[in-house]
């Protein structure tokens, strides 16, 4: 698909991944991690990270619900770089393609990028080693 290029060529060259690293294995950026995404993110992707009951169908006004990010999702499809600047700027361009509508919100003004990562250390914390083994594999061969 013609967005999925553009969206590989603008992480590229973006250079966006902030200072610092996601490690889902260090307890105390998961534990900062679970608390910020208790506060922000649970509300539409759920408690347990289970997201919005059929997130795959289209509601009425066009938009999806808000997706799982436990392992039956496909956030852990997506490279760090992407995660990260769709929590920072939302689902628009280069990270979504051209007229996509979405209830996903920018939280680049209210998070840090250290609260950011954290998130992502917490969901990522989540996933069984399998899927982690998986995405790993994906992301070295430049897939998704």
């Amino acid at each position: 698909m013609r967005w999925q290029r553009a969206l590989t060529c603008a992480l590229l060259l973006a250079g966006c991944a902030p200072g610092g690293s996601i490690d889902p294995g260090d307890a105390k950026q998961v534990a900062r991690g679970e608390a910020v995404y208790r506060e922000h993110c649970a509300s539409c992707h759920g408690a347990r990270l289970e997201g919005q009951p059929d997130w795959r169908q289209r509601r009425p006004n066009g938009r999806l619900p808000a997706p799982p990010h436990d392992a039956s999702g496909h956030t852990w499809h997506h490279p760090n770089e992407l995660l990260i600047n769709i929590v920072r700027q939302g689902m628009v361009p280069p990270w979504a393609p051209a007229g996509y509508d979405s209830d996903m919100p920018a939280f680049g003004g209210h998070l840090s990028d250290a609260d950011i990562l954290a998130v992502l250390a917490y969901i990522q914390s989540t996933w069984p080693p399998e899927v982690r083994e998986q995405r790993a594999r994906m992301l070295q061969q430049g897939r998704p």
